[in-house]
């Protein structure tokens, strides 16, 4: 089953990619050589150091590979505009109880991150949200209790 990624979430993951397979892996590769001209490997903790360097490299390209193998792209700014809220979209929500304002990007698993307002497809407030039209009132079931949000605003850009 594809997992949904944002255009923007894919490029970052391919730049990621390119960077560790251009520029960190030949690094360690280098690092590991000289450490094993240093001599004897058992005791050379330069040696082990890059070598566990590159055992997190491997893995991290082989699991950006995989995800990216397994991901439906989707470009926010080709979606249909019809005012609802779908995967991809950036939502403007006022907090009925506390009159605060907050704007999400409802994006896939892999490229969520809260501290960018990037909120996963999955999540309770994304689930709830999505199919919603501005003005609408979503409740997400929060673990202090429920939350109202008023949708103020849905943008499809990337």
């Amino acid at each position: 089953m594809a997992v949904p990624i944002t255009l923007r979430g894919a490029d970052a993951l391919k730049s990621e990619l390119q960077e560790l397979k251009s520029v960190k892996r030949p690094a360690v590769v280098a690092a590991i050589s000289e450490a094993r001209a240093h001599g004897d490997l058992k005791e050379n903790a330069e040696y082990h150091a890059a070598r566990e360097q590159q055992s997190f490299i491997e893995g991290r390209i082989q699991e950006l590979e995989a995800t990216l193998s397994n991901s439906q792209v989707i470009d926010p700014a080709s979606l249909p505009q019809d005012g609802r809220v779908v995967f991809g979209v950036t939502v403007d929500l006022l907090n009925i109880d506390t009159d605060e304002t907050v704007t999400y990007q409802i994006v896939g698993d892999y490229e969520s991150d809260i501290k960018q307002n990037r909120i996963s497809v999955s999540s309770p407030i994304a689930r709830a949200l999505i199919g919603k039209e501005v003005d609408d009132v979503a409740t997400v079931q929060a673990p202090g209790g429920a939350i109202e949000y008023e949708i103020t605003g849905i943008r499809y850009q990337g």
